[in-house]
């Protein structure tokens, strides 16, 4: 890594140089080590990947699928033998530890492997004789040039989640990459570059909310996907739609874990931290609240709290770390800022990973396991995203009032129970409004081949990422009606 280096973007297959004048850099948040400087990139060079990408499109999507995928089978071998690498800068500029940087990009090869499969996923329909004579077909088409924005927290798994989707279909893309994180995407795409792809068929633009609102207001852009907060995400949902282009915005979530006495403690103890604290609870499907019901309660909390205390913290490149640092020193200030408003409104500070001491790694942006006892449920730290490792724990009598709590938060991201009775799982999954349910599950990440899903103010549109969904988000239905003449056997 060179603190100087100036991150080029990706137009038309060639590496540019950008003609910005603003540059961020780019920090190790465990470090604070400056990898590179990224540029803030105008409005001119997202529409020069436009055009480039609407020019692509043309011949494009006259290949055959069958032709297309040998692309992401390519790309599939490359990113599995770069794994390490890939997992390495992951951890570098985002912080997590380097088995999870490495499950990400597990994940993202999963991606690539489903859309591997899109001439069975992009059939469509066809009935002969709906009258006599007459036949009528839909057909799937691709839209044009897409393009994401991807967030911070996971910069090489979530483009995956649309990208080899899109380029299956028959699109042509544009990935902005988190400007907190670009170093990634730098990788994969010296990775596309090696597969041979047609140029104009995938590009990289660098930036912050000039790039954004270029991307927003581009008349050649048909379809956007975005990830992060749920502010950003209206905003970005309601431009692009006002500008008539298909959009999907994943959001932020409050994601609730219910534990009823027949739970299985040590397990759902080891799961609930998992989930919590991995990532160091910088991920749209981290638990963050913990919902006792009943004699639940005194188990889990002491369980809890003793595996918070013991959870390891540092470098997520150290053998044996189990957490590491938040993207930020302003996201550090902020979450910090949260568990004091918890306590301000009575919440008890069980246990406290505000100002840690990391040796080595002073002036990381750390933060260590905090846990909240007695939140008050109608509070605002109920209500609010932290996306930090801060879990709240309320108890209730009643897996009722469980649910219920769940169903009034504006959230509907995920929603998990930890319970050994058939009953309450499937009363649990049927009654709880999230997009994803988890049954003694921590995480209920969908699988590649499952969309992800959300509700509420977690998702805005329609059709999510990933699997089927992404195959619909991408192509645009055409119905045709044919009849021929009635003598057409005579011409043969």
């Amino acid at each position: 890594m060179n603190a100087n280096h100036i991150l080029p973007n990706y137009i038309n297959g060639q590496w540019c140089t950008s003609s910005a004048t603003e540059y961020l850099d780019v920090i190790n948040p465990a470090t604070v080590e400056v990898l590179a400087k990224v540029p803030l990139s105008p409005a001119s060079e997202v529409n020069q990947a436009a055009e480039a990408a609407a020019e692509a499109f043309v011949n494009w999507r006259r290949t055959p699928p069958t032709e297309r995928v040998q692309y992401l089978f390519k790309l599939k071998n490359l990113l599995e033998e770069n794994l390490e690498d890939l997992a390495r800068t992951i951890t570098l500029e985002c912080g997590k530890t380097l088995a999870e940087s490495t499950g990400e990009m597990r994940r993202a090869i999963e991606n690539v492997e489903v859309a591997c499969g899109i001439g069975m996923m992009m059939q469509g329909t066809i009935l002969e004789d709906v009258a006599k004579g007459i036949d009528e077909m839909m057909i799937r088409q691709p839209l044009g040039v897409a393009a994401a924005i991807a967030p911070f927290n996971f910069p090489g798994m979530i483009p995956f989640w649309f990208m080899p989707y899109a380029l299956a279909c028959g699109n042509t893309y544009i990935i902005k990459p988190s400007e907190k994180v670009p170093l990634t995407m730098q990788k994969v795409f010296q990775l596309l570059e090696k597969t041979g792809l047609p140029k104009g068929v995938i590009n990289l633009v660098n930036g912050a909310k000039e790039a954004v609102d270029a991307i927003l207001d581009h008349p050649k852009i048909r379809a956007i996907s975005f990830v992060g907060s749920t502010p950003v995400a209206k905003y970005i949902y309601s431009q692009a739609a006002a500008n008539g282009k298909r959009v999907q915005c994943q959001g932020g979530a409050k994601n609730p874990l219910i534990v009823l006495p027949d739970a299985d403690f040590e397990m759902t103890t080891r799961i609930a931290a998992d989930s919590a604290f991995g990532c160091a609870g910088q991920r749209c499907l981290a638990a963050s609240v913990a919902v006792t019901v009943g004699e639940a309660r005194r188990t889990f909390t002491e369980a809890i709290a003793e595996t918070a205390q013991k959870r390891v913290v540092g470098n997520g490149l150290d053998q044996g770390v189990e957490m590491g640092p938040v993207i930020t020193t302003e996201s550090k200030t902020r979450i910090e800022d949260l568990i004091q408003k918890g306590a301000d409104e009575g919440a008890t500070v069980l246990v406290d990973g505000r100002q840690p001491d990391i040796s080595g790694y002073e002036k990381g942006h750390f933060i260590r396991p905090t846990i909240l006892q007695n939140v008050d449920p109608a509070g605002e730290i109920a209500r609010t995203e932290i996306f930090g490792p801060v879990l709240s724990l309320i108890h209730l009598d009643t897996i009722d009032q469980a649910i219920a709590l769940v169903n009034s938060g504006q959230y509907g991201n995920m929603a998990c129970l930890f319970t050994n009775s058939g009953a309450a799982a499937r009363k649990f999954r049927y009654e709880a409004e999230a997009g994803n349910i988890g049954i003694n599950i921590g995480v209920a990440a969908p699988m590649a081949f499952f969309p992800f899903s959300g509700w509420k103010e977690s998702f805005f549109g329609d059709l999510h990422g990933q699997s089927n969904h992404a195959v619909e988000f991408f192509t645009q239905t055409k119905v045709v009606v044919e009849r021929w003449p009635k003598d057409w056997s005579r011409q043969f």
